[in-house]
Formats: structure tokens, C-alpha cells, sequence
């Protein structure tokens, strides 16, 4: 009888938490090709597990019920390898592909439709107060290992290239790539959210390639 009550109890909170989660959910299944179901993403992504433990965080920082958020996010780290301050205020459809190494800071404004890779940093650049972290519009992706830092903001329809450091507000429809971050490309228009990340091009590369190329005909007209 226990146990038929505990599983009965069980099978309410997973269909509570499909429906409370289902924007995250629907955001895995269309932006992982590897996501099979709804099911499978809600027991298996670590992304919706930090999700629920965020969420619920939130909600007790909210209304300024003091350590036990901390501790939840703490409990959300050591369990997904994600951290997020419950102070972070995210959207919907929010989605951390891998996840593992994911810091979004306490004053962090997260828009609708974002997705994060393994290793961003969404975190301050000292000891400043108030609010010290970035601010991400809609519809942004943020590359693997990737660093936006201070309070900044990044336009919708961004991409953040892999491994790149924002340090200066992006404008929307950009794509950023480097150390510093650089503007790559900014057409006035959305860009897909499921960016491809190998053609993005780097203009700081593609001078030294074409200084690279001068010096070359240079060289060869001397010989001649």
C-alpha cells in the first residue's frame, strides 16, 4: 500500500514538473538531436534538473527566505555541474546543452529562447555592487567555454562564439567571437538559434591572412 501511494506521489511530480517545465523540456527536444522524448529529457538532461532546483530557489529568494535558496543552488551544482544564483532572473525556453561548468552570477537578466554550452560564464569582473552581471536578450547563443562578464548586454538574435570574453555590450543580430570579443558580423536580422558553429568567421584573422597574402606577392615581385 506505501509503495503504491509513493509511486502514485511520484507520477503527480513528474506530470507537475512536465507541465510547470514544458518550455524547457520542448527547448531540449528541438535543440538537442540527441533528446528522444519528453520523458528522457525531464530524467536524464542535468540541464532540467538544475532548472527545477533553480526555479524553486527562486521562488524562496523571492520572497527573502534567507540561506536555504543558496543552499539549493549549491545542491543544483554539486548534482549537474550547473550553477546558477537564485538571484538570476531567466525566461523561458532556457536551455543548457551538456552543461557541465555553466556559472550564471546573481544579477544575471536571461531573456527567452537562450541556450547556453558546457563552460559559459555569466559572472562580474570584480567586486563591484549591485547589478554586476550581464544581461541576455532573446534568442541568444552562447558557444562552449565562452566568458560574457560585468553588466553588459547582449542583443537579441546574438551568437557568442566559443571561447570568446564579452567585456562591451553587443548589439542585437551580432556574432562575437574572440579574446576580446569582436563583431563578427551584425546583418540587421534574427539570426537561427541553432547557429552553426564552425563557418563563423573571424575578421582579426582574415586581415592577418590577407597581410600574410601581401606580403607574399611582395616578396615574390622582389625575386623577380
Amino acid at each position: 500500500m506505501i509503495f503504491l501511494i509513493l509511486l502514485l506521489v511520484l507520477a503527480a511530480l513528474t506530470l507537475l514538473v512536465l507541465i510547470l517545465f514544458s518550455s524547457d523540456i520542448k527547448a531540449a527536444k528541438e535543440r538537442d538531436p540527441a533528446a528522444r522524448g519528453a520523458l528522457e529529457v525531464l530524467l536524464l538532461y542535468p540541464n532540467i534538473h538544475a532548472m527545477v532546483i533553480y526555479r524553486l530557489a527562486r521562488f524562496l529568494w523571492a520572497r527573502k527566505i534567507p540561506f536555504l535558496p543558496r543552499f539549493l543552488s549549491q545542491i543544483g551544482r554539486f548534482l549537474t555541474g550547473i550553477e546558477i544564483h537564485p538571484g538570476a532572473s531567466i525566461g523561458k525556453g532556457f536551455f543548457i546543452d551538456h552543461g557541465m561548468g555553466v556559472v550564471i552570477g546573481e544579477t544575471t537578466i536571461i531573456g527567452n529562447n537562450v541556450t547556453l554550452f558546457q563552460g559559459v560564464t555569466l559572472g562580474g569582473t570584480g567586486k563591484e555592487t549591485g547589478k554586476r552581471h550581464p544581461t541576455l536578450g532573446n534568442n541568444i547563443v552562447v558557444g562552449a567555454g565562452a566568458k560574457v562578464l560585468g553588466n553588459i548586454t547582449v542583443g537579441d538574435n546574438s551568437y557568442v562564439g566559443a571561447n570568446a570574453v564579452v567585456i562591451k555590450d553587443v548589439p542585437a543580430n551580432s556574432t562575437i567571437v574572440g579574446v576580446p570579443g569582436h563583431t563578427t558580423r551584425q546583418e540587421g536580422k534574427k539570426l537561427d538559434i541553432l547557429m552553426d558553429h564552425i563557418h563563423v568567421t573571424d575578421p582579426m584573422t582574415e586581415k592577418l591572412r590577407d597581410l600574410h597574402k601581401r606580403i607574399q606577392d611582395l616578396e615574390e615581385k622582389t625575386k623577380s
